[in-house]
């Protein structure tokens, strides 16, 4: 049997999928990526490369489709190439439709089932468009946009014989009618890298000096640091909390650039913007700017935090809080409909409205004043992320479903047991 994975930035959410579907016997596992797309061992990667000169959309609002279309013609033509050059004829296709890459596999491969990674569904209310009001959006024409944004997915979904979102909230993103189609069942995160450990230490790069869970240290953690994650807010509430706080050192992890929202203004960084707005009231000898660490130096930075701040637009929920449950953080996190599908306020964690900085820099302040008796809410958030979100557990759940749709009886028991560690 021969599985076929598409993925822009293949493996990304789907690298231990692909791997138990290597373990099997008698299966062959395939990939089609773009230029960043890497291989994996037991995996067949066909990569497409992207024009140098895209053609330019009719009308400025299929920008986003006609990008998608592009993608699915270079993904389709890897797929013929696997074809002919590998004689890949998929049962079963799973696909990430954010990019359009999943377009035409139902064309090529009409008789594979497909189950395409429905991520996040594009709404100008009720979402991330919109939400803050720091950065309005553009009315009727940002509403336009982000309705035909969705195009290539609603195709996707149109020809899949099952959706995959990770969440709930992310599947509540799309329409209603859709809902049926859809299951939820999340990646995972490895709950025995990311565990408690009161020995551990953290020396980051540059810095004179090492951190252990004697400190007082407050974490805070994005891809880049931008206001989709509420840098901002955040950065607003630092004097207060330093001021509460003297002891406290703030670790900072995140780069420069944008991974989601608008970018800063011309010839300056989100970073430096909101850092300039409080550099004159912190102690900047106690804030620690340590850019995106290995992810050693990460699962120790969460092992050694004293206080996890996460916050986040309603959007995709990151791996890295609850990788932060896992290691039993104490974390304050955003009143935000995904942060609230993994914390119950006051029971694994505590929420702040996303735009309060005052009450952010109490809650914050008053957790790390009461860390030493708040052992039952670190245990609490380590087995929230054992029970749901435990690598284990999900991709029993995802093999389960591809096994459904593939109409034959799961078979991941042997295979979950010898996963290799995902660097």
């Amino acid at each position: 049997m021969d599985v076929l994975f598409i993925h822009n930035n293949f493996p990304g959410q789907f690298v231990h999928m692909a791997q138990a579907f290597a373990q099997r016997p008698g299966v062959r596992v395939f990939a089609v990526g773009s230029p960043t797309a890497r291989p994996r061992p037991g995996v067949t990667l066909a990569r497409y490369a992207l024009p140098k000169d895209p053609p330019k959309p009719g009308h400025p609002l299929v920008e986003r489709f006609t990008s998608d279309v592009v993608r699915g013609e270079l993904a389709g033509a890897a797929m013929q190439r696997l074809r002919q050059e590998a004689g890949c004829d998929p049962a079963l296709i799973v696909g990430h439709s954010g990019w359009g890459e999943t377009l035409f596999a139902r064309d090529i491969f009409p008789a594979a089932k497909q189950v395409v990674y429905s991520e996040f569904f594009y709404n100008y209310r009720n979402a991330d468009v919109g939400f803050d009001p720091e950065f309005p959006d553009g009315g009727l024409r940002t509403a336009a946009r982000i309705r035909t944004k969705n195009a290539g997915m609603l195709t996707a979904l149109a020809a899949a014989d099952m959706g995959l979102s990770p969440t709930e909230w992310q599947k509540r993103q799309h329409p209603d009618f859709l809902w049926d189609r859809i299951q939820v069942a999340h990646d995972g995160v490895d709950v025995d890298a990311a565990a408690p450990n009161s020995e551990a230490h953290l020396r980051p790069a540059g810095l004179d000096r090492t951190f252990t869970a004697k400190d007082e240290v407050i974490t805070f953690v994005n891809r880049q640091l931008e206001p989709y994650r509420g840098y901002h807010v955040f950065m607003r509430a630092l004097p207060e909390i330093m001021a509460r706080r003297p002891n406290a050192q703030v670790l900072i992890v995140g780069g420069d650039g944008v991974a989601y929202g608008r970018p800063a203004p011309a010839g300056t960084t989100w970073k430096e913007t909101y850092l300039e707005e409080v550099r004159g009231r912190i102690d900047m000898s106690r804030v620690h700017f340590l850019g995106q660490i290995p992810k050693p130096d990460f699962l120790a930075l969460l092992q050694i935090s004293s206080c996890h701040v996460y916050l986040t637009y309603p959007f995709v929920l990151s791996w890295s809080l609850l990788e932060a449950m896992a290691a039993g953080c104490l974390i304050v996190g955003s009143d935000t409909a995904p942060v609230r599908e993994a914390i119950t306020d006051g029971v694994n964690g505590r929420l702040v409205d996303f735009f309060d900085v005052v009450g952010l820099a109490e809650t914050v302040a008053r957790t790390l004043a009461e860390r030493d008796t708040l052992g039952a809410m670190r245990r609490a958030a380590r087995q929230t992320a054992l029970a749901t979100y435990d690598l284990r557990v999900c991709l029993t759940r995802q093999m389960a479903l591809l096994d459904g749709v593939l109409g034959v009886e799961p078979t991941l028991a042997a295979a979950g047991s010898t996963l290799a560690p995902v660097s």
